[in-house]
């Protein structure tokens, strides 16, 4: 482990909180940084709003990291979420430069690198659908704060039982 993470396992909150549902990632592990004080083995960072090649400082050190995200899919239904390890993520075949670094494109150059990054199947994803994430707002789209209280729980009982199995 890297000498500068004192902790296992990262839950890592995505997004932009003034970037109206983008914020659903940030708003959730604030919420669970709360339920889950006091955690051995945890360190939790509620925003993050880097991507690509930045990420990979974020996360170099952990051994395992669950990522809370936001995704933006046609047909999507708002507030449906998914959860999948970084083993089933595709790596982008039409790189042009790296602003076009996809997650999974990352974490393998970081690991061809050198860098002490978690394996794909330690890297846990739980992705929120949402509607609205190019209008500059601290609100979340309505459909999203109205379905959020059920939201929160059913992935904090995902969250804290991926914890417990991974510890």
């Amino acid at each position: 482990m890297n000498k500068k993470n004192r902790f296992p396992t990262l839950l890592l909150g995505m997004g932009n909180p003034i970037l109206s549902d983008d914020a659903i990632g940030v708003r959730l592990v604030k919420d669970f940084r709360e339920r889950l004080a006091g955690l051995d083995g945890l360190d939790v960072v509620e925003e993050c709003s880097v991507g690509g090649l930045d990420l990979l400082d974020v996360i170099e050190g952990y051994s395992r990291v669950i990522v809370v995200d936001s995704i933006k899919t046609q047909g999507g239904v708002p507030g449906a979420w998914y959860y999948f390890t970084a083993d089933r993520l595709r790596e982008t075949m039409n790189l042009t430069n790296v602003h076009d670094t996809n997650f999974i494109t990352a974490l393998e150059l970081g690991r061809r690198l050198g860098m002490t990054l978690p394996p794909d199947e330690e890297t846990h994803i739980f992705a929120v659908e949402i509607i609205e994430n190019l209008t500059f707002s601290e609100e979340m789209s309505e459909p999203l704060e109205k379905i959020y209280p059920t939201l929160a729980n059913e992935i904090f009982r995902q969250i804290s039982s991926l914890i417990e199995y991974v510890r």
